[in-house]
């Protein structure tokens, strides 16, 4: 037996059952691969493989030796065996098999890796061209956010030099290759991780703050951002610290600009006035030597590639001025696009702004609008300008036919000095009058525009007042389409006010939600408007914002009390108003104070509410006295026509209920229309059975 053993295999030994209490022979749960791999190794061993395969002494048999004749007892141990992957003879298909797991990328994590040598080579050559060329090469635009806070977090840890570098290159990628609410989610980024950026760095809370300051003053971020984000933000987070001291420290002050844009010993030190006047000094310099090159190079060294679009505009207006000029300034336009020096974006919103002040322009240069639209088809051909423009501009809603030049320029200088006058007498009867004189109903937008434009460079006074007067214009002379129209020339220009008037898109979001809370405009009104305006448009987002006011918790009061002037009444405490002056007036108060105290409520876009009281007690108390103080009211203006008959088709739609408690007021009614029909407070076609025609056409 011991001799036929010698001619069977290892694996055949395994197998049969051999005598001996050999722990190898138990059954055992390996495979018969495995086993063969193992006999394979241990052979090697005995046959002088020595430690080759193993990594374990060379002591393999327990007894005897191997060969013919050896003993019963097996060849090797139940050991563990290691293959050296250096051995000649290793054979990959040995190896016991083991699942292979690939490792899940996450393209976010690929996105922060690249931008981190973005951020490092632009803080080392300042070159914001090529910074934004690799990050456009990059791809990935919906991970911009990222970017932002990778820029502004590494700043925050270097010098001031590369804090100004940030906030330039912020500038300059806005629009361009970021979109605004691109940057804003990035800034939001950075204040939700302030904590962890302040175990870092102690002063994280007050760079953070003049990051976000100087992002709102360079117009990449709209002055509404510290309000909106304060919200989200954790009450005692390091994020709402640094907005609250964004706000205290720099915008509220007086001269924060200044202040704010030479926080920073680095970038140029130019306010925008300053650089206005640099743009208009370069281009003075270069339409008298006419060197292009050098007009380039003073327009690189401004440093300024976000402020390029003035560049634009104010070389289209020196053309629009000087018609000799021409030839000179397309040079210099053609060739800073050829060079890559003002950017195709940069181009359009120039041509933009210029399209938006055409209708001031037309007051000095009548033919203004022409000579700017023989010069977009020649732009456009010799390809500085891209179609783009022609096409939003011809298919961007018309207000109406093309209205003659001469009499805008006429209308303008009429218009503004009644705003003034009313700015000043608070008469709006006065103002209704003069602009009916004018007979321009098709100008009505124009007047809105104007209307908020000069309100909104005064007090909260004022912008109460206009807010006001626009709500009495609706009813009185104004229709929907008229408002809307005035809103869309009013938001168009929203990037040349925000130039001179910080808080301009915050103002006009304001408006806007005022005129929807004071049922000038209604909800879906907002959505016509900015599906109406230019895509690039900054007045989409006054839009967006006066959504988000309007449709917020306890919005109508917040609304009425936004600019802290006027009467800032909710609609509850207007009527408890009214009706207890009411009653004093029936007590036997006098008609001249009664009158002061419907005029001090400062809501004429309300007095519908003091007819329908007034009627109501009147049947009531059975006091005719109230028709008195409504015939006062209609006689000095306090109280339109339109008012009136308002008041008086609010009482006739509640008559049923008041029948109930005042069985004659059908009667007392009919009566009360009748004195009004005679004393022409209301019109002849008042119907006190069907539908007031002139209201439905009115309304």
């Amino acid at each position: 037996m011991a001799a036929n053993e010698g001619f069977l295999s290892e694996e055949q030994k395994e197998l049969n059952l051999a005598p001996g209490p050999s722990k190898s022979l138990s059954p055992s749960p390996k495979k018969l691969s495995t086993l063969l791999d193992d006999h394979h190794e241990c052979i090697d061993g005995v046959n002088g493989g020595g430690d080759a395969h193993s990594g374990k002494s060379d002591k393999v048999m327990e007894e005897g030796s191997g060969g013919k004749g050896a003993t019963e007892r097996p060849l090797y141990t139940d050991c563990d065996v290691h293959l050296d992957h250096n051995d000649p003879n290793y054979d990959n298909d040995e190896e016991p098999y083991k699942p292979v797991g690939k490792d899940v990328i996450d393209p976010v994590d690929d996105y922060k890796n690249a931008v981190v040598s973005i951020v490092d080579e632009y803080f080392s050559t300042g070159v914001v061209e090529v910074a934004a060329c690799h990050l456009r090469e990059l791809g990935s635009r919906e991970y911009h956010p990222y970017f932002i806070k990778k820029l502004v977090s590494v700043a925050m840890n270097r010098h001031d030099k590369e804090k100004e570098m940030a906030s330039v290159l912020l500038s300059a990628l806005h629009v361009d290759v970021i979109s605004p609410a691109q940057i804003s989610q990035g800034f939001i980024l950075l204040l939700e991780s302030a904590d962890d950026l302040s175990v870092d760095n102690p002063e994280a809370v007050n760079i953070l703050a003049l990051f976000v300051a100087l992002a709102v003053v360079d117009g990449i971020l709209p002055p509404a951002f510290v309000i909106r984000v304060a919200k989200i933000l954790p009450e005692y987070s390091k994020g709402r610290l640094a907005i609250k001291a964004a706000v205290k420290s720099y915008l509220s002050d007086p001269h924060h600009e200044k202040l704010i844009e030479r926080k920073w010993s680095g970038g140029a030190h130019l306010t925008v006035e300053e650089v206005k006047k640099k743009i208009a000094d370069l281009l003075g310099e270069y339409v008298e030597n006419g060197d292009t090159l050098k007009a380039c190079r003073s327009i690189r060294e401004l440093q300024v590639p976000f402020f390029h679009h003035k560049v634009v505009k104010r070389a289209v207006v020196v053309v629009i001025k000087s018609q000799s000029t021409e030839p000179l300034i397309i040079k210099l336009l053609q060739e800073a696009s050829k060079e890559g020096l003002i950017s195709i974006n940069q181009m359009i919103k120039g041509f933009y702004q210029v399209e938006a002040s055409l209708d001031d322009l037309s007051l000095d240069i009548p033919i203004a609008r022409s000579l700017f639209q023989s010069l977009i088809p020649r732009a456009i051909s010799e390809g500085w300008l891209a179609p783009s423009f022609l096409k939003s501009t011809t298919t961007k809603y018309d207000v109406g036919p093309r209205q003659d030049d001469e009499k805008i320029k006429w209308y303008k200088k009429e218009v503004v000095p009644i705003i003034h006058e009313y700015f000043l007498s608070d008469d709006i009867p006065e103002l209704l009058h003069s602009l009916v004189d004018l007979e321009a109903p098709e100008l009505n937008p124009n007047f809105l525009k104007r209307l908020i434009t000069l309100a909104m460079d005064r007090k909260n006074r004022e912008k109460e007042m206009a807010s006001v007067l626009l709500s009495v214009l609706h009813i009185e002379i104004f229709s929907t389409e008229d408002i809307v129209n005035g809103f869309i020339l009013l938001l168009e220009s929203t990037e040349d006010m925000s130039l001179d008037i910080l808080d301009a898109s915050n103002e006009l979001a304001l408006f806007l939600a005022r005129a929807v809370i004071d049922d000038v405009l209604a909800p879906l009104n907002l959505d016509e408007i900015a599906s109406r305006l230019p895509a690039n448009c900054c007045g989409i987002e006054c839009v967006h914002m006066a959504r988000s006011l309007v449709f917020s918790r306890h919005s109508g009061e917040r609304i009425l009390r936004c600019w802290g002037g006027g009467s800032g009444w909710t609609v509850e405490d207007a009527k408890d108003k009214i009706w207890k002056l009411l009653e004093e007036y029936e007590r036997g108060g006098i008609v001249g104070e009664a009158c002061q105290c419907i005029r001090d409520l400062g809501m004429p876009f309300f007095n519908h509410e003091v007819v329908k009281r007034a009627l109501v007690m009147a049947m009531e108390k059975k006091n005719d006295r109230m028709l008195d103080l409504l015939q006062e009211c209609f006689v000095v203006g306090l109280i339109t026509m339109n008012q009136m008959s308002k008041g008086f088709d609010r009482v006739k739609d509640g008559l049923d209920d008041l029948v109930l408690d005042i069985p004659n007021a059908m009667d007392k009614f009919e009566l009360y229309v009748e004195n009004a029909r005679k004393k022409g407070w209301i019109l002849p076609s008042f119907d006190t059975n069907g539908e007031d025609a002139s209201l439905v056409a009115t309304f």
